[in-house]
């Protein structure tokens, strides 16, 4: 056996061998080299076999009369763009004249088959314009973020998507969102990565914790505000609608709509402002909402409508206030009661994990997409934080988070404790630290001081 035989027979062992311990290690090494290979060769045959091709113009088959010469093929759509990613491949490709991108999306299976990649997605550019995605490996098995992210304020990147791109919680696009998924289905996880991306940002964070407080509690050095119970949490969401109004009156008195004030400089929500002006956004975190629905007595169904009617008020009426919510639970349907369909109306973001039944998928996806209803109904129990993302344009995503654990959440919002901005209207709901020796203080509202 010579030596470059016996390279080879080596090179092959640590490519089989990479490929089944490290498959991204094997894509950047190996993997993308092959596919570039396979879909630059393959392109044409595939496209026809898939039926994306166009046949001749008129203009070129009569050229080819004139001319004596063979009739043209059939042409698919141009390579406008091709980039290796350290998870797939991009195309680009420019349609034909008579094609349409759901031509192209509805034959992605075929072309991840064809092409023996893991995944291809696609997606409409602008007209004309189709991207492809093809991911070489399953990026959701072992969650790991790209070290460059585009982080912007109140855009916190949570989760990577199965297309290998990073998806990102974006409060300025998307004010409101509702994050469903049931016991050990990794809805806890995704918060973590939530409140630890907005830890760094200047933003306060409020937390309504009707489980005593044990989900964010460990957090607290970084929360503005807190609340355990229900009866704390009504009067908590009292004053942050007072907060909202107070916002409202600033903005109002910074609008200046005079004829000699551009238009660009006219107030029309907290980001309009100067920032020396500008108040400190909030976000809500409501860890489990079926907890403020559900009551058992005539007292405490007041409590509910109550905390429902400022919850619904706030979606309605928080954005421009610079309030923004996150609905969290792992149960979420009409039976909850009156204004439960009109809160959810107003959370434009929806994100459900492993849900039970198939009413919680319909009340996340069903006025949205019906396929992703069915994606959410097939997360298996063995693949935590697996999830499906969409939003109220009908587009939806599978993502996963990367695993965080409570130890370096709790680390990070301590090593920003100093950004947590004290609040005049919330100042009666702040958490109480107490030392690792003392006992852990109530989150109850707290008492006026006695003269």
């Amino acid at each position: 056996m010579t030596a470059s035989t016996v390279a080879l027979v080596l090179v092959v062992a640590a490519a089989g061998l990479l490929r089944w311990r490290r498959p991204a290690w094997y894509w950047l090494t190996f993997g993308v080299t092959l596919a570039t290979l396979r879909v630059l060769v393959r392109y044409a045959s595939v496209m026809d076999a898939c039926g994306l091709t166009v046949p001749p113009s008129r203009w070129r088959l009569a050229l080819a009369r004139v001319t004596n010469r063979d009739v043209p093929a059939s042409r698919p759509p141009r390579i406008l763009r091709f980039r290796p990613t350290r998870t797939g491949l991009v195309l680009r490709l420019g349609l034909r004249p008579g094609q349409d991108a759901f031509d192209v999306a509805a034959a992605s299976d075929r072309l991840r088959h064809s092409f023996s990649m893991y995944g291809v997605t696609s997606r409409e550019l602008r007209s004309g314009v189709v991207e492809v995605r093809m991911t070489g490996y399953d990026v959701l098995k072992r969650v790991q973020m790209p070290a460059k992210l585009d982080t912007r304020p109140m855009r916190v990147p949570v989760a990577l998507r199965e297309d290998g791109s990073v998806h990102y919680r974006d409060y300025r696009a998307i004010p409101h969102a509702l994050t469903l998924g049931a016991t050990e289905s990794g809805k806890s996880v995704y918060q973590r990565n939530l409140v630890a991306g907005l830890a760094p940002m200047d933003v306060a964070l409020v937390g309504v914790d009707c489980k005593q407080g044990v989900e964010l509690f460990p957090l607290a050095r970084r929360f503005s505000a807190l609340a355990d119970n229900p009866d704390t949490a009504a009067d908590l969401l009292d004053a942050l609608v007072s907060r909202m109004e107070g916002v409202y009156q600033l903005i109002r008195a910074e609008q200046r709509i005079t004829a000699a004030v551009p238009d660009a400089e006219i107030a029309a929500d907290i980001w309009d402002l100067p920032e020396h002006l500008r108040p400190v956004p909030v976000v809500v975190l409501v860890d489990e909402v079926a907890e403020l629905a559900l009551f058992a007595s005539k007292e405490e169904e007041k409590r509910r409508d109550r905390i429902i009617t400022a919850l619904v008020r706030l979606a309605q009426l928080g954005r421009a206030a610079g309030i923004y919510l996150e609905i969290c639970g792992q149960r979420f349907g009409s039976e909850l009661g009156k204004g439960i369909t009109m809160l959810r109306a107003q959370l434009t973001g929806r994100t459900a994990h492993r849900v039970n039944d198939e009413t919680s998928a319909n009340m996340a996806f069903g006025d949205i997409s019906p396929d992703a209803v069915l994606a959410a109904i097939q997360i298996p129990a063995e693949l935590r934080g697996l999830a499906i993302a969409g939003d109220s344009t009908g587009g939806w995503h599978r993502i996963r988070a990367p695993h965080t654990s409570l130890r370096q959440a709790v680390n990070t919002c301590n090593r920003h404790a100093d950004r947590t901005p004290d609040l005049p209207e919330l100042a009666p709901f702040r958490p109480e630290l107490t030392s690792a020796s003392e006992a852990p203080a109530p989150l109850a509202k707290t008492a006026p001081a006695t003269a």
